[in-house]
């Protein structure tokens, strides 16, 4: 197959995948990978009668940054494509640049995409980025998910990621473009070595008289992909058969876990402490051992925002009290995971706060031990407060004016309530 054939068949087999697709955005820096992917997807989407609308993010860090979205903008209105350019704005100069980057572009196209009703977003990254993705994280000591490392497919933020490119080199982008005398620009960072992308790119070139090179790198990562997907079958029988959601904590049979291979343990509690805290990084392998080990003594541990603690024959993790998030308006979404159903009427809302129950309201509620639930799951617990006076504890008293619900799903099947 030439190499159109190739970009091409890449482009009808992304969106093969989501044969029921009718709204698609493309997320296009101005870069070769993501000029090729606006120019091999456009007619394949408009012959299936998909919407297509593109944005550029522009991170505000260099100069430059701002005309070459301006360059997407009107390589898109030639297309007759709708163009928008997202602005970051959150960069105060601290922690890692590229991963602060990474998931601020990820929030603002998430936000995009939700805003025109698009069900996916494509990306531009490619079978170069799958393989220096690899070796940054064979560095960094990752087990099989972090080595399987990029997907062709994922959901996620109720959007469809879509990466059609991941089995196409760099190279064979930038000849097709070339080819079609089709521009791009090359970002100047790409070139810095101070970030740690860059010097992976280095690395593999230095690394390939070993015969280390991307492809071989890039089928690790699909092998890897096959094995997570065993290992996450195995957490998820767990879960069916050990683990319950109370309230917003997390209840599992400790024999059942006890008795599974380490792996599948670390696995389920991982997908717990994420659930529980809106994390989307497993906690270091050290630091969970440790915090499972300590809470299998019968002692509460903190482990990245969550308590945990086994008790009579049960883990129970919870959300720390002192890292719950602070009282917000009462129809608003609270730490980042709680809502109020039905939410306060309108005329209601005035003055209204949705926060943690806490010491103070749990005091006032005298019946709380007959929950069954743990003191420190309950402190945790949402609350709807005017002023100091508690309203409703709905974890508490169920059978009270609202309820509360959770708006993340958790990620493995679990026993009833």
């Amino acid at each position: 197959m030439s190499a159109t054939d190739d970009i091409l068949a890449a482009a009808f087999r992304c969106l093969e995948a989501e044969p029921s697709l009718r709204g698609l955005g493309l997320a296009v820096s101005g870069g070769g990978d993501s000029m090729a992917l606006l120019h091999a997807m456009a007619g394949p989407a408009r012959e299936r009668g998909i919407a297509i609308r593109v944005a550029t993010v522009d991170h505000g860090l260099r100069d430059g940054a701002r005309a070459e979205a301006e360059r997407v903008a009107r390589d898109c209105a030639a297309l007759g494509l709708p163009h928008e350019i997202l602005d970051w704005t959150g960069w105060e100069g601290r922690g890692n640049l590229q991963d602060a980057a990474r998931q601020a572009r990820r929030a603002l196209l998430a936000e995009w995409a939700g805003r025109h009703g698009l069900e996916a977003v494509a990306l531009g990254h490619t079978l170069d980025d799958q393989a220096e993705t690899v070796l940054m994280r064979l560095a960094r000591g990752s087990g099989v998910d972090g080595l399987s490392a990029m997907s062709a497919l994922r959901r996620e933020d109720g959007i469809a990621w879509l990466r059609p490119f991941l089995g196409l080199r760099r190279e064979t982008l930038r000849a097709w473009l070339s080819e079609r005398n089709l521009g791009w620009d090359e970002d100047p960072s790409n070139a810095d070595p101070r970030f740690q992308r860059v010097r992976a790119r280095t690395a593999l070139q230095e690394l390939a008289p070993l015969g280390i090179a991307a492809q071989g790198l890039a089928d690790t990562a699909q092998r890897m992909t096959m094995a997570r997907e065993a290992l996450e079958a195995l957490a998820a029988d767990l879960s069916g058969r050990a683990l319950r959601l109370r309230a917003g904590a997390v209840e599992i049979d400790a024999a059942l876990l006890a008795r599974a291979p380490e792996e599948t343990r670390l696995r389920l509690v991982s997908a717990a402490i994420g659930w529980i805290a809106g994390r989307a990084y497993r906690p270091r392998l050290a630091s969970l051992q440790a915090g499972l080990q300590g809470a299998g003594q019968g002692r509460w541990r903190s482990l990245s925002g969550v308590m945990l603690a086994e008790r009579g024959g049960r883990l129970w993790l919870c959300r720390e009290p002192g890292r719950a998030g602070g009282p917000v308006a009462a129809d608003a979404l609270w730490d980042g995971r709680w809502r109020l159903d039905p939410p306060p009427a309108e005329a209601e809302a005035g003055g209204l706060r949705l926060g943690a129950l806490g010491a103070a309201g749990l005091a006032g509620l005298p019946g709380w031990r007959d929950t069954g639930l743990p003191r420190q799951a309950l402190l945790a617990s949402p609350a709807l407060w005017r002023d100091d006076a508690l309203l409703a504890a709905p974890c508490v008293d169920p059978a009270g004016p609202f309820a509360a619900r959770i708006v993340a799903e958790f990620p493995y099947p679990t026993l009833p309530h």
